[in-house]
């Protein structure tokens, strides 16, 4: 009976431990939403290469989302994730003005977005700048709403060729070029945007079928653009199974150059000031400080005064505040530092009337 009794007490509490084991949890995967137009979606095979070259290279762990599906269509030779937020025709214009993308991204719930839009705004060449950069900002803040701490990848744009549309080549160059400075204006430790440079080695004639769509050498040069910008977004998310077969990059060992004690001479700064693009009611400016001195800089000033009534209302990579006509910018905490030789861009949005002359600009080192 001693026994029978000890054996009974044993299996009891075996059973109790089973019972009370919490099961084993998964990771989650991070959920990546391709967001964008016909390129994305029909057949946007980019995203089957994409995906085959995250899994091969160990970023297994990773979920495409949206409420699309191309259900395979790419037919790459290899099983790939049919998921995404694709619609053809669309604009990012009219996706922020109809407020589109809120339903989208509470059915998908995407912790990272892959945002290729801009070529349907495009047609016609009457859609100012201001009004993409606009809808991207919009787009922007419904991603955060829906998720504050949303990973961004937003695209310079593939190229479209003049015989698609006579406006389009310098329209989406204008886009392009005005994507980072955009892009560093709006991101935040929480929110990061990072920028995927799909236009640059990208021939609108050799890899479009029609100008405008990829073909299947567009849509592999899309993946290996995409691939590196989106990784490094999933550095602060997730990290890849398998070593990368190179290393990062150290911090270097030995600590900077102390600021100087002593303010750089007068005159050793100089800024010159440019007109990026322009269009009916206003325009894109850009001012670049350089350090002509020998010491390195803690922080920068620029003045200049406009003549013909322009007004900045959005200004990215500097502090720029405007008293009538006198507009003063001043470096953010990560640009006052400049070497000898040095250069800091900052960039802005103004209205404008039918004249705007260029004004001359001063600045100083501290």
């Amino acid at each position: 009976m001693p026994r029978r009794f000890l054996l009974a007490v044993l299996l009891a509490a075996a059973a109790i431990v089973v019972a009370v084991a919490p099961p084993a949890q998964a990771a989650t995967p991070v959920r990546i939403m391709a967001l964008g137009d016909s390129i994305t979606a029909g057949p946007g095979c980019w995203r089957a290469k994409l995906w085959h070259r995250l899994q091969t290279s160990g970023y297994t762990d990773i979920d495409f989302v949206g409420t699309q599906s191309d259900g395979g269509g790419c037919n790459p030779g290899y099983a790939y994730d049919f998921d995404h937020e694709g619609h053809g025709g669309y604009a990012a214009t009219g996706i922020a003005a109809n407020d589109q993308l809120p339903p989208w991204l509470a059915a998908a719930k995407p912790d990272l977005v892959l945002m290729h839009l801009g070529t349907n705004d495009m047609w016609g060449g009457y859609l100012p700048l201001a009004d993409k950069l606009t809808a991207f900002t919009k787009l922007v803040t419904q991603m955060r709403a829906q998720n504050p701490a949303m990973k961004i990848v937003v695209a310079k744009i593939i190229p479209m060729s003049a015989a698609a549309c006579a406006t389009c080549p310098a329209d989406v160059a204008a886009l392009d070029n005005a994507i980072p400075a955009w892009a560093a204006g709006l991101t935040t430790t929480q929110s990061p945007i990072t920028v995927a440079d799909l236009w640059t080695g990208y021939d609108a004639v050799a890899d479009n079928v029609d100008g405008v769509h990829p073909n299947d050498t567009g849509f592999q040069k899309m993946s290996d653009a995409w691939y590196p910008a989106l990784t490094r977004a999933l550095g602060t998310t997730t990290t890849p199974t398998t070593a990368p077969t190179t290393s990062p990059t150290t911090a270097p060992t030995t600590a900077p150059t102390t600021a100087p004690t002593t303010a750089p001479p007068t005159g050793a700064c100089t800024a010159t000031y440019r007109v990026v693009s322009q269009w009916t009611g206003g325009f894109q400016g850009e001012v670049t400080v350089s350090n002509a001195s020998s010491a390195a800089s803690t922080g920068w000033t620029t003045t200049f005064a406009f003549t013909n009534g322009q007004t900045i209302s959005q200004a990215w990579n500097a502090t720029v505040t405007q008293s009538g006509t006198s507009v003063t910018a001043r470096n953010v905490d990560w640009n006052g530092r400049l070497a000898p030789a040095g250069t800091a861009t900052f960039g802005f949005l103004a209205s404008s009337s039918a004249t705007n002359a260029v004004p001359a600009v001063t600045c100083a080192l501290t």
